[in-house]
């Protein structure tokens, strides 16, 4: 079977010099079959045969680490998320917040921007938080305690400001961020999924552009 490309998350992950979190060879390797196939096939779809075989190790071998498939899945996403998805994430997502931007537009194109990076380098574990994350609800908790409650902090200081200097209208950060975020993500999800495919008549500029003007037209204040 062709080797798939490893994620940068995955390679950080494997790399852990902490001798309690640093994973076996057999054990990278597990992981990276299971978030492969996990990503192309579903969590509910792929089997431990399979993992195994792409895996080059025995199929018992697997249960030797990992008690059952689920206990797999959670060894990929909790990991991520609790010790690398956050520093991560927020490492180059950071610098979109340290910036000083004249307009909300402006912020809005720069989160934008910086996530369609970040995805390109990282398909995989968007595709297991796309599938996996609305049917278990231990993967939403992490989840939402881990990414949600930091990125959603930072991004209120700026949505303040915004909103302190008149420029958006009367409404609660928290509602200004969740109507801006959930299109944001709409756009992004189906870019990654839809637009980057050969044949596709997706125009990614315009795509975007249209995102953001939505996005302004119910949030920004009426010109006088």
């Amino acid at each position: 079977m062709e080797q798939q490309p490893i994620d940068e998350w995955l390679k950080e992950l494997m790399q852990q010099e902490d001798p309690e979190r640093k994973m076996t060879d057999k054990q990278a390797r597990i992981v990276a079959a299971a978030a492969e196939i996990f990503a192309r096939k579903g969590f509910a779809a792929a089997s431990t045969s399979e993992i195994a075989q792409q895996a080059g190790v025995a199929e018992g071998t697997i249960f030797r680490h990992y008690r059952t498939k689920k206990d797999l899945l959670l060894s990929i996403v909790a990991p991520v998320m609790s010790r690398l998805v956050t520093p991560f994430v927020l490492r180059d997502f950071g610098r979109v917040f340290e910036d000083r931007y004249d307009s909300f537009d402006q912020f809005l194109r720069a989160v934008i921007e910086n996530r369609i990076i970040f995805l390109k380098k990282n398909m995989s574990i968007l595709k297991i938080f796309v599938q996996e994350v609305p049917f278990h609800p231990d993967l939403q908790e992490q989840f939402q305690k881990v990414v949600i409650k930091q990125v959603l902090a930072r991004m209120t200081v700026i949505v303040d400001r915004f909103r302190e200097d008149g420029m958006l209208i009367d409404l609660p950060s928290s509602t200004i961020i969740r109507l801006a975020v959930s299109t944001m993500i709409g756009y992004v999800i189906v870019r990654a999924m839809y637009g980057e495919q050969e044949g596709s008549q997706w125009d990614d500029e315009k795509e975007r552009q249209a995102t953001i003007d939505f996005i302004m037209r119910g949030l920004a204040v009426p010109a006088p």
